[in-house]
């Protein structure tokens, strides 16, 4: 049977129709996730336009997932020596597990750039480019559990079934590139499926997933091509449904639902030639791919310049294995070392290309560490107080933002919610974070929800 034969003897329905052609497109796993749209109301969605003069023009988040400890990289806290294997009486260290005394960092904190901003010595490469850095020492969740906490932080809910928000910048801003998906998601991690996810938003805003792992293009993109199928036959099957899609609009009116996925079949069309140039970090020259390192996490940050440098809205690059409930010392270091030397020369690419000043980059996990030991070397969740950063897009540049307490465990001055955190990459965006609406099931929906205040301290 060719594609378009039907077991029904009246023919294809316009709905099987679609179905086989989404499949024969070959690009993106796009038949799975616009089948699923049939079953959804979709309203009309027209990529819109910014709510004011944007400072940024596009996000890479790079997203750590199990929580980075931000006492042993970027929040230096000197009393810990002091208090070393005690429990003060006075800290108020509420813990979710079992927990011991004090336990002090291992790396030394050391000042970089003119700033004289800490970093550890987990980070020599990033605190060489420290200048460029936004440090916000007072981010604060709502849940101590990865999978709630790591929604929250892509979708301002702890439940999986809202927008990420990549999805919700991808909506309210589409890409500068019709050749290209708006948001694109790279590596790995147990949050990585939070921040890809459009929700109740139309399927055309989810994350196109992309393995970093690879660097040719034909492996990193599942069904980038369709052997089957070629080009010019590809055409005429899209020129099918166009004409097919009018005729069905003369007789039925209009049909957003139907727009919404061939507009994301025309998408993937184009992509068969645009993405072989943009997704090939072999391009690069040896000098280039040398200063990113080796590694998925390095490709992945080499790719995520060449997508922005494209006009790519939103690339999501995670990274899992950051959960140092034991041996932190030694398990830290060989993470630190997978994205250290990757993320200054992310920084610097784009500072020397004339993209960081309209691009933001985030960095950051779903939570931090405690200061007290579990395990006698690890550290527990601590959602009450950890850091995160950002740099380009508008920041202010080698400042600190907000503080924990004296033990690193709680947000105290200038605490920032993971709302206030979403407001923000909005704003920065152009976007107003309570304008960004979506209407579903009887009630406008937003990022962040009813609450969410522009951190403007950081603004440049």
């Amino acid at each position: 049977m060719t594609p378009f034969d039907s077991a029904d003897p009246f023919g294809p329905t316009r709905r099987s129709f679609l179905r086989e052609l989404g499949g024969s497109v070959g690009l993106l796993g796009l038949a799975s996730y616009l089948q699923a749209a049939d079953t959804l109301a979709v309203p009309a969605v027209v990529p819109g336009k910014p709510h004011f003069k944007p400072r940024a023009k596009r996000v890479i988040f790079l997203f750590m997932a199990g929580g980075p400890s931000h006492l042993d990289m970027f929040d230096p806290k000197p009393i810990l020596e002091k208090h070393a294997g005690k429990r003060p009486g006075a800290a108020d260290l509420r813990t979710e597990r079992v927990t011991g005394g004090i336990l002090p960092s291992a790396f030394k904190f050391r000042p970089g750039g003119k700033s004289g901003l800490p970093v550890s010595d987990l980070m020599p490469n990033v605190r060489e480019v420290v200048d460029e850095l936004c440090i916000l020492r007072s981010v604060y969740a709502t849940n101590p559990n990865h999978s709630p906490a790591a929604n929250f932080m892509a979708s301002g809910r702890i439940d999986a079934t809202h927008p990420g928000i990549g999805s919700w910048v991808s909506y309210g801003l589409g890409s500068e590139n019709a050749d290209l998906p708006g948001f694109v998601s790279l590596g790995g991690g147990f949050g990585q499926v939070g921040f890809e996810r459009s929700g109740y938003l139309p399927g055309q805003f989810q994350a196109t997933r992309v393995s970093a792992a690879e660097s040719d293009p034909e492996k990193m993109i599942r069904h980038l091509k369709n052997p089957a199928v070629g080009p010019a036959d590809q055409k005429r099957q899209l020129d099918a449904l166009q004409a097919f899609n009018k005729s069905h609009a003369a007789a039925n009116g209009h049909d957003p639902q139907l727009e919404a996925r061939v507009k994301a079949m025309e998408t993937a069309f184009r992509m068969q030639t645009a993405a072989g140039e943009a997704f090939d970090t072999r391009r690069e020259t040896q000098a280039v791919r040398d200063s990113y390192g080796t590694g998925e996490f390095a490709r992945g940050c080499l790719l995520a310049r060449r997508l922005v440098e494209r006009g790519v809205r939103f690339v999501q690059l995670s990274l899992g294995g950051w959960d140092h409930h034991s041996g932190i010392n030694g398990e830290l270091k060989k993470k630190c070392g997978e994205i250290d030397r990757p993320i200054a020369a992310l920084l610097k690419d784009l500072r020397q290309r004339g993209l960081l000043d309209d691009t933001l980059v985030v960095w950051g996990g779903e939570f931090g560490r405690t200061p007290v030991s579990e395990n006698g070397d690890g550290r527990d969740h601590n959602h009450y107080g950890f850091t995160m950063w950002m740099a380009g897009g508008g920041v202010k540049r080698g400042f600190v933002h907000g503080a924990t307490d004296e033990f690193g465990f709680k947000a105290t001055e200038g605490r920032v919610s993971v709302h206030d955190l979403h407001a923000t990459v909005l704003h920065l965006l152009g976007l107003d974070h309570e304008k960004l609406t979506y209407r579903f099931s009887g009630r406008d929906f937003r990022l962040t929800d009813v609450s969410g205040r522009v951190v403007d301290e950081i603004i440049a």
